[in-house]
């Protein structure tokens, strides 16, 4: 593949994970670091590369969705420092690991991220809870989803947004929103890490570069749509593509 045909793909990669993850709250790191590591990237350098795209996309993302309204202050302050927290630890843990050695658990994780997301989205009934999650719930839900966030190079999303959505902490807009605004927060944790850890020389600025540019295309696109879009199919479509790209890498990994 030309270095220019390879460009290009990943902007297309960043425009679509991006707006996936705009319009659903989930969805970008999951997608982007299944296909870098699919076509060989360590695991610890595909997800600092992702992370340093999301720094922007994330920016512009939680801005437009504070611009339209879709941010709740309940949700989004009790995630931000748990977040970080679970992103720093996260990070530090994939970079001290040799890629060899990991890549087949990170590549589980990821498969765990797709079923989870095929299992809130082919339910049709969600049970009524008993109450919302409270401040110290959501603040613990945001450790662990930043910590998977940054040892799989995505799962802030898929771990946060249905959860609290299903807790009906607040209309899915707010909740996509809230956790697209925490998210630039704890992406900039993880690649801080990662910068302390690996190195800036280890990124793959090609990646990142591509990647920033389809995504901030698309941030505000899904951010406008995210109150309108019919997320369910997207979803489970997302789900299936997880678990298809992370299957292939564990039986090239096993068998």
């Amino acid at each position: 593949m030309g270095t220019t045909i390879f460009f290009l793909l990943m902007v297309v990669v960043g425009l679509v994970a991006q707006f996936v993850d705009g319009t659903l709250g989930m969805g970008y790191g999951v997608f982007s670091t299944s296909l870098l590591v699919g076509i060989g990237l360590a695991p610890a350098i595909a997800s600092a590369s992702v992370h340093t795209a999301e720094i922007v996309t994330t920016l512009l993302s939680g801005v437009s969705h504070h611009y339209f309204g879709n941010v709740k202050k309940g949700i989004f302050l009790p995630l931000v420092i748990p977040g970080v927290t679970g992103a720093v630890v996260g990070a530090y843990l994939l970079s001290s690991i040799p890629g060899a050695k990991i890549k087949p658990y990170v590549s589980l994780i990821l498969v765990a991220m797709g079923c989870l997301m095929l299992y809130r989205f082919l339910r049709r009934e969600r049970p009524e809870p008993q109450e919302q999650l409270s401040a110290w719930k959501i603040s613990l839900l945001g450790l662990v989803a930043g910590f998977l966030d940054a040892l799989g190079g995505g799962g802030w999303g898929p771990v946060a947004t249905p959860t609290l959505i299903l807790a009906r902490n607040g209309h899915p807009s707010e909740v996509i929103g809230s956790v697209n605004l925490a998210e630039f927060f704890v992406t900039v944790a993880a690649v801080v890490t990662f910068l302390f850890t690996i190195g800036a020389e280890s990124f793959n600025w090609t990646v990142v570069l591509a990647m920033l540019i389809g995504g901030a295309i698309a941030a505000p696109i899904g951010a406008w749509v995210c109150k309108k879009f019919p997320y369910r199919v997207l979803g489970l479509a997302i789900g299936v593509l997880l678990i298809g790209l992370n299957l292939r890498t564990l039986v090239q990994v096993w068998l």
